[in-house]
C-alpha cells in the first residue's frame, strides 16, 4: 500500500501546484498580453457599453433573435442547461422556442428553423449565431423596418465572421448595432 499512496500524494501536491497555480497565472499573463488587456472587448452603442464576446438578449421582433440561454445571459453563471436531447422539460423547453419562433416569423417550416435558435449553446453565453440563423430572419425584419432584403442579406454577410476552423458565425450584438445605424 505504501508504494502506491506517498506517490499519489505527491502527484497530487504536484497537480495541485500547477493547476491551481502555475497553469491559471500562465494564462493570466498571456491575457495580458492582448489589446484589451484580457478586460474583453468593449462595445459602446446608444449610451451603454456592452461585452462583444457575450451574448444579449434580443426579443424584440426588430432585431435579429440571439441563441436562447440557459443561464438568462448572465455572465457570473455560464453553464448548459444539463439536460439530454430526451429529457421531457428539456423538450418541452425547446418546443416552446419553436413556437414562439414561428408565431414571430410567418411562413417558415419548422424543418427549416436553424437548431442554434432554439437551443442553448455549452456555456448559455455565446454571442454568435450561424449564418442560417441570420438569413431565415431577414423576410422578418425586413416587413418591421422597411429596409430591403437585399439590403439586409449584404449587412449579414458583412458581419460574418469566417475562422480558420469551425463554421461561419454571425456576431448578433454587431449585426444589431449596425442594423440599427442603418435607420
Amino acid at each position: 500500500m505504501k508504494q502506491h499512496f506517498f506517490p499519489a500524494i505527491k502527484l497530487t501536491v504536484v497537480l495541485l501546484i500547477v493547476l491551481s497555480g502555475v497553469y491559471p497565472l500562465m494564462i493570466w499573463g498571456i491575457a495580458k498580453l492582448t489589446p484589451q488587456k484580457g478586460r474583453g472587448e468593449l462595445i459602446e452603442a446608444n449610451g451603454k457599453k456592452y461585452y462583444r464576446n457575450i451574448g444579449q438578449l434580443f426579443t424584440d421582433d426588430k432585431y435579429f433573435y440571439s441563441r436562447p440561454s440557459a443561464v438568462n445571459y448572465n455572465a457570473a453563471g455560464s453553464a448548459g442547461s444539463n439536460k439530454g436531447p430526451s429529457n421531457p422539460g428539456y423538450l418541452t423547453t425547446v418546443q416552446a422556442r419553436i413556437n414562439r419562433f414561428l408565431l414571430h416569423n410567418p411562413g417558415i417550416d419548422k424543418k427549416d428553423i436553424p437548431v442554434d435558435l432554439v437551443t442553448a449553446s455549452g456555456s448559455g453565453l455565446d454571442p454568435h449565431i450561424s449564418v442560417a440563423a441570420a438569413e431565415i430572419q431577414v423576410k422578418r425584419i425586413s416587413k418591421i423596418r422597411s429596409i430591403p432584403e437585399a439590403n439586409l442579406h449584404e449587412l449579414v454577410r458583412t458581419y460574418t465572421n469566417e475562422p480558420l476552423l469551425g463554421p461561419k458565425t454571425v456576431n448578433v450584438l454587431q449585426l444589431n448595432i449596425a442594423l440599427d445605424e442603418l435607420n
